[in-house]
C-alpha cells in the first residue's frame, strides 16, 4: 500500500479522469508508474498512503500500538510491518481489526490526494484496488499482468519473506483470471525487455489523454 512520487503539473483544474493502475505483488506496478510520472502524470500510490497512515505519532500507529503491543515497534518507532504483516496473515481476527482500522483512513488520503492532481489524467496505483472496493474511484482499469513464477522470483529478489509467506499473499489476493477479467487494459510484464513496457505505456497514454479529453 503507497502514495508514489507526484509529479507536479500546475494546471488550473482538477485531473478529471483516473486510470487504476494494479495487479499482483511482484508484476512490476512500481515500474509502469515510474514511466508515467516520466511523462507527466501524477500518480496517487495506495502503498505509500498506507505507510503514511502509520506513521510514527500518527493517530494509525498509536491504534496498532494499543490493540498489538509496543513489540510491534521498531526501535526508531515505527511500525514493524514484517512482524504486522506475519501477525495478520496468521490470525484472522488481527487482520479484520487492521483492515476495520485502515481502510477508511487510507481512502480518505487517496480521494484526497486524487482531488488535488493536476495532470491531465492521473493514476491510482493500488495493488488491491478490486480486493479493497476501490473501482469507484477509476474510469478505467490497467493490470500489469505476470505469471506466479514471475511473481515468486521477483518478490524473492527484493524481500527476504520466505516463499511460503509469498505464496500465502498471492493467494490472498484476487485471482489472476478475475484480475484480467476487470481490466480496461493489460500490460504483460513477464519478460525482462522494458523498452516493450514503455512502448505500450506510451501508447496507453496517447489513449488516456484521449479520453481524458472526452471527460472534460
Amino acid at each position: 500500500m503507497v502514495f508514489g512520487p507526484v509529479s507536479l503539473i500546475m494546471n488550473n483544474y482538477m485531473s478529471n479522469y483516473v486510470v487504476g493502475l494494479t495487479g499482483g505483488i511482484g508484476c512490476g506496478k512500481t515500474t509502469v508508474s515510474d514511466m508515467f510520472i516520466a511523462l507527466g502524470i501524477e500518480v496517487v500510490d495506495a502503498d505509500v498512503v498506507a505507510r503514511e497512515v502509520v506513521a510514527p505519532n500518527s493517530f494509525g500507529l498509536n491504534e496498532i500500538v494499543k490493540y498489538f503491543g509496543e513489540e510491534f515497534l521498531l526501535a526508531s518507532g515505527e511500525l514493524d510491518r514484517a512482524k504486522l504483516r506475519s501477525e495478520i496473515f496468521s490470525n484472522s481476527a488481527s487482520k479484520n481489526w487492521l483492515n476495520q482500522l485502515l481502510h477508511p483512513l487510507i481512502r480518505t488520503s487517496i480521494e484526497q490526494q486524487l482531488k488535488a492532481c493536476r495532470s491531465d489524467y492521473c493514476i491510482l496505483a493500488a495493488p488491491l484496488l478490486i480486493e479493497n472496493n476501490l473501482l469507484h474511484l477509476v474510469q478505467r482499469v490497467l493490470v500489469i499482468d505476470v505469471d506466479q513464477q514471475t511473481q515468486l522470483k521477483r518478490t524473492l529478489a527484493r524481500d527476504p519473506s520466505s516463499a511460503a509467506e509469498i505464496k500465502r499473499i498471492i493467494a490472498s489476493q484476487v485471482p489472476q483470471q478475475q484480475r484480467r477479467e476487470t481490466a480496461d487494459d493489460i500490460i504483460d510484464n513477464s519478460g525482462d525487455d522494458l523498452t516493450i513496457i514503455t512502448a505500450q505505456v506510451a501508447e496507453l497514454h496517447q489513449k488516456y489523454l484521449a479520453l481524458s479529453a472526452q471527460d472534460l
